[in-house]
């Protein structure tokens, strides 16, 4: 397995600074999301016009790949119009995708919106992904699903991937996302999804007592991490792996600066013991 972390971490940071905190810290990748603030990529300096060229090189010349870049791509609209809005942002994400030779791009369901169906939901899931997915093909680019929100059990994921039907279509799965909303446990959505896994998010949270859960160093909270450790031996998984500190959603945690190199180290000491 490789290891990268997302750029979550630290939202506000211009890529120089993210490479140099993954080559420090021993990350084969760096899964882009947020650079500068801004979600869009496609609209920085950095990933635009001659300057790309340069930031692909940067990243190569440290050893580092992308290991997947993030959208906000969002299928669940009624609306057909929303739901193009989210194809053109996701297709302009596959020509970045394509440019920094990063394998696939992650998009979201993700929930059933008023007066709609859970059915119809995911219809127009699979149909929009299947529509990109078809758009990324030439380019090498795969469209990922996230485990999220209604459909973030294996059963939810399953029921949209099996009707877009697709082998451009896979999924990142957050077994974290996947307990905290459905309860479903590591060990279960691993081997439900099986080969359909391309992607995967790590991080570790804390059991609160409103039942529900909040951010935690890795190692220091109550998601049982080494089930999902056991999980991905279980299935021979050879992708990336990516820390997922929200920084960006819960600004009070720690700063990247920490939990980055704290991730690699609890990684390190915890996957050598199961080769």
């Amino acid at each position: 397995m490789k290891i990268s972390f997302s750029t979550l971490a630290c939202p506000d940071w211009k890529i120089e600074r993210i490479v140099e905190l993954a080559t420090c810290s021993g990350y084969d990748g760096i899964e882009l999301r947020f650079v500068e603030g801004e979600g869009s990529l496609w609209k920085l300096p950095a990933f635009s016009g001659t300057a790309l060229k340069e930031t692909r090189r940067g990243f190569a010349d440290r050893g580092l790949e992308v290991s997947c870049v993030d959208t906000g791509c969002f299928f669940h609209y009624p609306s057909a119009e929303e739901r193009l809005r989210s194809k053109t942002e996701g297709e302009r994400m596959t020509d970045l995708a394509a440019a920094l030779r990063s394998p696939g791009i992650r998009v979201f369901g993700d929930r059933v919106q008023p007066g709609a169906t859970a059915e119809a939901t995911t219809a127009w899931i699979a149909e929009g992904m299947c529509s990109l997915a078809e758009i990324a093909r030439p380019k090498g680019v795969e469209v990922w699903l996230e485990t999220h929100g209604d459909f973030a059990s294996s059963h939810g994921t399953l029921a949209i991937l099996n009707k877009a039907a697709s082998t451009m279509i896979g999924t990142v799965w957050d077994p974290a996302n996947c307990m905290a909303e459905t309860g479903e446990r590591p060990a279960h959505g691993a081997k439900a999804l099986g080969r359909a896994i391309r992607h995967v998010h790590i991080k570790d949270l804390c059991h609160n007592r409103q039942d529900d859960w909040s951010p935690a160093l890795t190692g220091h909270g109550d998601f049982p991490l080494l089930e999902v450790l056991a999980a991905l031996h279980e299935q021979k998984y050879d992708r990336f792996v990516s820390l997922e500190w929200e920084k960006k959603w819960h600004p009070q945690i720690a700063d990247a600066d920490i939990a980055v190199p704290q991730f690699m180290q609890w990684w390190r000491e915890h996957s050598t013991s199961r080769e």
